[in-house]
């Protein structure tokens, strides 16, 4: 063809030419519950590459439908992607938050560079999140992309036995915080795929939840240390103290905010005695995210397949008015609803609320576990399918508590400070009363103004009765061959550590 002459050649030509054009490689890094810049590998091996990185954070629709989600949990998340973004931006990079499916992004992405790895953290996520990922490690061994995973908190996966777990949990607690120089980042600029859309939420503050990010994770940090940290073993089981006594890093803990490794090695050279029993506490965090990631059918079945047998009958009244906090009993009315405007309970109160509903109520945990997980701010998968059958005395290794809430009120609320707090209704009750508001005469209730069925409720189930009916029904089956059986081999995958 002479020079200078244009030649137009037919489509299907121009596409051949089009595809063999080189694509430009491209690493990327796939933030999941790992949102920070501190301690991540991934931004570590980001640095040290020669190609640009993409940054991304996926908001998966399938994700944010799925009944274990809530937008306490989306706004906390966004948050945090925020305040990653304020240091990045000092850096000059780019975190794009995007809204799709993983599976459609990394084949949209793949079409348009040569994506040579993904970066991100193993998530000990539900059983969606765990299918999304399989699929997606056929899809990048396929497409030659290499995958690596960091580990997350400790927890091994594909763990074949539980033995020195708690040796290599210390070891892997120890070792060396990764660190990253992000000026050293390619800041070759990436285009998004068309397909894809971008995401932005528009934030509306509620003081009564924590926020989100790694600034405010490590303000918890310095202050659990220099003053809160103070009462901690004393008032952990008080629903009330505990609110400041405790660190409240779990949510923080739970998306990544912080590492175990960086918490752990910050607190660790203490000799203090609440300190060193949060630390103990921490361990036993991870204990049971490594239970889950072994067995992670105990999202939906029972561990122990002796127990399929019981609570099978559905009461919906009863479980509405539970999660609702109109139960009648003040302690489990104001746990429900503290947990409603907070996403907050301490332990001994989740435990309690699960006791209450599955013991007193006589009701599967399968039917509650969703709900409780959308309320909980630092809803972490692991621990709580772990905890709930625990408390459900589903596991047939674990002891069977069956928490009486007038006791634990009137021993960790004798005041009544946390009922009156949440259960507006009972606020100028005397004390005598807030745990038992219901055994005041019609003359003292006509004193204080009040009326047990026009003011607030009747309890809808006789404590006694009901704890004495669910504790027989539980030990008949755990005395039974079956359930020893099952117990036997749960012990010896699970509690060899």
């Amino acid at each position: 063809v002479p020079l200078g002459v244009w030649v137009r050649f037919p489509p299907e030509v121009q596409n051949i030419m089009s595809s063999n054009k080189k694509k430009l490689n491209l690493d990327i890094v796939w933030f999941k519950r790992d949102l920070r810049t501190l301690d991540n590998i991934s931004l570590e091996i980001a640095a040290n590459s020669s190609n640009p990185v993409l940054f991304i954070y996926l908001f998966e629709p399938t994700v944010m439908n799925y009944p274990d989600y809530d937008s306490r949990h989306l706004r906390f998340i966004y948050e945090s992607l925020l305040d990653i973004e304020k240091k990045f931006k000092s850096y000059s990079l780019k975190l794009n938050l995007l809204k799709c499916e993983a599976q459609e992004f990394f084949e949209e992405i793949s079409k348009k560079y040569n994506v040579n790895q993904v970066l991100s953290y193993q998530e000990i996520g539900n059983n969606l999140t765990f299918e999304r990922d399989m699929y997606l490690l056929d899809f990048f061994k396929k497409n030659n992309i290499k995958w690596i995973q960091h580990k997350t908190n400790g927890v091994i996966r594909g763990l074949k036995s539980r033995k020195d777990w708690k040796k290599k949990w210390v070891d892997e607690m120890n070792s060396k915080i990764s660190l990253s120089d992000l000026n050293l980042i390619d800041k070759t600029e990436v285009d998004i795929p068309k397909k894809i859309k971008s995401y932005s939420l528009n934030i509306i503050n509620d003081k009564n939840f924590q926020p989100g990010g790694e600034t405010y994770a490590w303000m918890y940090i310095n202050s659990f240390l220099k003053e809160r940290h103070k009462g901690y073993t004393k008032n952990i089981s008080s629903p009330i103290n505990s609110r400041t006594s405790c660190s409240r890093l779990s949510p923080y803990i739970t998306y990544g905010n912080v590492s175990s490794k960086q918490v752990y090695q910050f607190f660790s050279k203490s000799k203090n005695r609440d300190i060193r029993s949060f630390l103990s506490r921490l361990q036993w965090r991870c204990h049971f995210m490594q239970k889950f990631d072994d067995e992670p059918s105990m999202e939906f079945d029972n561990i122990n397949t002796a127990y399929n047998s019981i609570r099978n009958e559905y009461n919906k009244d009863l479980i509405f008015k539970w999660k609702e906090g109109k139960t009648g009993i003040p302690i489990i009315d104001a746990c429900m609803r503290c947990l409603d405007k907070t996403g907050y309970l301490n332990f001994r109160m989740r435990a309690m609320i699960v006791s209450f509903a599955a013991f007193n109520l006589w009701q599967n945990w399968k039917n509650f576990s969703h709900f409780l997980a959308r309320k909980f701010l630092d809803y972490e998968p692991g621990i709580h399918y772990s905890q709930i059958q625990m408390q459900s005395a589903v596991t047939g290794i674990n002891t069977v508590r069956i928490y009486n809430p007038i006791k634990n009120s009137v021993l960790l609320d004798p005041d009544g400070q946390f009922i009156k707090k949440w259960v507006s209704e009972l606020k100028f009750i005397p004390k005598e009363y807030i745990h038992e508001p219901w055994k005041m005469t019609k003359i003292e209730q006509e004193m204080y103004n009040f009326s047990i069925n026009e003011n607030y409720f009747s309890p809808i189930i006789d404590i006694e009765k009901s704890r004495k009916s669910a504790s027989e029904k539980i030990w008949e089956i755990r005395k039974g061959l079956k359930s020893k059986i099952y117990a036997n081999k749960i012990i010896k995958k699970h509690v060899n550590s």
